[in-house]
């Protein structure tokens, strides 16, 4: 497939009129405990200050990941607890459905991408323990700066930094319980432990941190089942092992290197018990093993990076890396792992395992001060060998043959100011790929259709442009369009193949998703008072939906279309206390009957509900210190009447108090223990053995300890 045009989407006019006549400034939203001074947009790839993109930029500073993992080491809840417009957490290992503005997002770790385009697992937001993260970057709405995959926006986790002084260390343990039935399987545990210091050429880091998850109570004190298959967080070991050396040879050069390990994998202590939907009754768990090998998540993050901040009066910043994942799936009796050649039908258990293995590079030249300093541009080159498969880890049957995705790709980036008041951003970047498959057999379940391999060349030109003004002091708006690139999941398609005569060359839902964006939105800071709004819409005229069927994911190629818009406004009372309020909504459709019509509503595996988070903290003294959180999501309707979505509202709240030696927490996630059924389990399908209630109060109590 070959696209040469530079906007080769509808939205030419409509991108025409917002540039020449529209208001708008960039949505920096600051929460709280978020970066208050300007930061740069590391994900931006051309240093971009947050407060002057030409897009909804969020910044989560390490102080409020402190605050978030106090009251939940879940990284999904992390993010969830922040951005209205992120899904709500399914609380386990897998998190398919959880998306941004209602697509995808590129997560990236030091600018290492953990999405895997070949066969994504749902695992992305599990390869790394966010007490080893030091901020976290979100560029909201589909972008192509990063590549493949941010076609709902980019994540970017940038891991901990050493301290001043030649050596630090740092001590940290913690217990979660339940407020009912406090037991030694209801128990979870954390400790880790960091050592870093600076010397004078040389940095270092070295992280550990291991906890051991128990039994999950719901708030009626009942269990909450375990999701064998997809895998747990609930009844879990993990560990992660984080190694960062940097060297400056002088003030204007770094060498940095970093290895990242993650581990996650089930105890397997327990057995789900299907609930029933109609009565209102979540599944559970009892004692029991599970047949097969337990669920993990297995993953390396490697890269080395180096960046010279003169070169010729340029930046020139340079890195390779490499990600290895295994995620091996639970095992189970599906249907689409049946084989009567292996067992008789309907007794045959079996998991699949998902293996990606990535290579590639990033390299970028900025130059700043052009044209009297009006003018600043920046350049690079990026290369990406992603090779995956998914076979079936009891029978070594292939699920998802063997292929390959191989990128290279060129960009610029802009930043004009035209007039004091008035800056102009714009870019283009041309992707040149290709995806070779290996010929394979499916699954007996679909008739052992045999599908010959090949090679598919992909190769578009995405841009992006965007104006930024400044009417009067204290207001910003902006105005922009963007285009995102994503593959389809190509192992859902070829996975569930059963006609025969399919060759990989011809395959249309093999195509990439190209997403176009604008976004239009405001931001005021007047003295103790910060607003902020956006409006947003993205269309894919071959988007994706994800399906379930017969309890296996799987994709539909479709017309798709998000839009919706944030608000947000925050008081600062006095330096010690800070309110926050913040709301998304968001919207999808897509074309059901392929009639050219958006005439059905995309359910909860594809869209968010609409979300309002509160918040507000307080330093009562120099010691101690408080922070309450208020989420609620609000009812939804969808074309299934059967996925209709009851909203909850949960509140949490911790308490920080400084000691002689060291620092005291406490925690309360769902402080008024409140019983409800998860989003995903109400409106992202319907199965008995799936209807998961949510996590009831539980008390986390913590100590660390720095010298």
């Amino acid at each position: 497939m070959q696209s040469n045009q530079l906007l080769p989407f509808k939205y030419r006019p409509l991108v025409a009129a917002i540039l020449l006549g529209v208001s708008a400034q960039s949505h920096a939203q600051q929460e709280v405990g978020l970066v208050l001074e300007p930061v740069v947009i590391l994900a931006s790839r051309s240093n971009i200050e947050a407060d002057k993109a030409p897009q909804t930029v969020v910044v989560i500073d390490r102080k409020e990941i402190e605050r978030q993992l106090a009251i939940s080491g879940n990284s999904s809840d992390v993010l969830s607890s922040i951005l209205p417009s992120y899904t709500p957490s399914r609380g386990k290992m897998n998190g398919s459905g959880e998306t941004l503005r209602g697509r995808t997002p590129l997560i990236l770790i030091d600018g290492v991408p953990q999405s895997n385009p070949v066969r994504p697992t749902g695992r992305e937001a599990h390869t790394i323990d966010y007490s080893m993260v030091e901020r976290i970057e979100i560029v909201q709405g589909p972008n192509a700066i990063n590549g493949l995959g941010a076609t709902g926006g980019t994540i970017n986790i940038i891991t901990r930094r050493p301290e001043k002084g030649s050596m630090n260390q740092t001590v940290d343990v913690q217990v979660t319980a339940p407020t009912t039935h406090v037991e030694g399987d209801t128990l979870s545990y954390k400790s880790s432990y960091r050592i870093d210091g600076r010397l004078d050429k040389l940095d270092y880091l070295f992280a550990v941190s291991y906890e051991d998850q128990g039994l999950y109570l719901d708030g009626k004190g009942r269990s909450i089942g375990v999701d064998v298959t997809q895998g747990d967080l609930m009844d879990s070991r993990s560990y992660d092992v984080l190694v960062k050396i940097g060297y400056r040879p002088d003030d204007q050069q770094k060498l940095q290197f970093s290895v990242n390990r993650y581990r996650v994998k089930s105890k397997a202590n327990y057995l789900g018990v299907a609930g029933d939907r109609k009565l209102g009754i979540p599944s559970t768990s009892v004692e029991g093993t599970p047949p097969g090998a337990p669920a993990w998540n297995d993953v390396w993050t490697s890269s080395a990076s180096y960046n010279h901040y003169d070169l010729a009066g340029m930046e020139l910043s340079a890195m390779v890396f490499n990600q290895e994942f295994v995620g091996l799936f639970g095992a189970d009796k599906s249907a689409t792992f049946q084989d009567v050649k292996i067992a008789p039908s309907g007794t045959l258990y079996d998991q699949s395992r998902a293996v990606a293995s990535k290579f590639g590079s990033k390299v970028g030249l900025t130059k700043a001060g052009l044209l009297d300093g009006r003018l600043k541009l920046t350049a690079g080159i990026d290369t990406l060998s992603d090779k995956g498969k998914q076979d079936m880890y009891l029978t070594g049957r292939t699920f998802v043959p063997e292929s390959k995705y191989t990128n290279f790709s060129l960009f610029t980036q802009g930043e004009f100011r035209i007039f004091d008041t008035l800056t102009l951003h714009a870019g283009v970047r041309r992707e040149n790929a290709d995806l070779k498959v290996d010929s394979y057999r499916t699954l007996a379940a679909y008739k052992n259709t045999f599908v010959e391999g090949g090679k598919i060349k992909f190769n578009e030109t995405l841009a992006n442009a965007g104006l930024v003004l400044t009417p009067v002091k204290d207001v910003t708006v902006y105005a922009s369009y963007s285009e995102g690139f994503g593959l389809p999941d190509i192992g859902r398609t070829l996975r569930s193949i059963n006609t025969p005569g399919q060759k990989i060359g011809n395959m249309r839902n093999l195509e990439p998703i190209l997403t176009e964006g604008i976004e239009l939105g405001t931001r005021v800071r007047k003295g103790d008072w910060e607003l902020d709004a956006a409006y947003y819409r993205s269309d894919s005229d071959f988007g994706a939906r994800v399906i379930s069927v017969n309890g296996v994911f799987n994709m539909a190629r479709e017309k798709t279309r998000l839009e919706g818009y944030d608000a947000s406004a925050t008081y600062r009372f006095s330096k010690a206390h800070r309110a926050s309020i913040a709301y998304a909504y968001t919207k999808g459709r897509y074309d059901s009957n392929s009639d050219g019509s958006l005439d059905a509503k995309l359910d909860g595996l594809n869209v968010a509900p609409n979300r309002l988070i509160a918040s507000w903290s307080a330093n009562w003294s120099d010691k101690l210190s408080s922070y309450v959180q208020l989420q609620h999501a609000f009812n939804q309707g969808f074309d299934d009447p059967a996925k209709e979505f009851s909203g909850y509202t949960l509140t949490d709240a911790s308490l920080s108090y400084k000691i002689s030696k060291g620092t005291l927490r406490v925690g309360i996630a769902n402080l008024f223990d409140k019983d409800y059924i998860t989003y995903y389990s109400q409106s992202a399908l319907v199965e008995p053995a799936r209807y998961f209630a949510g996590r009831g109060r539980s008390v986390t109590l913590g100590y660390s300890l720095g010298f």
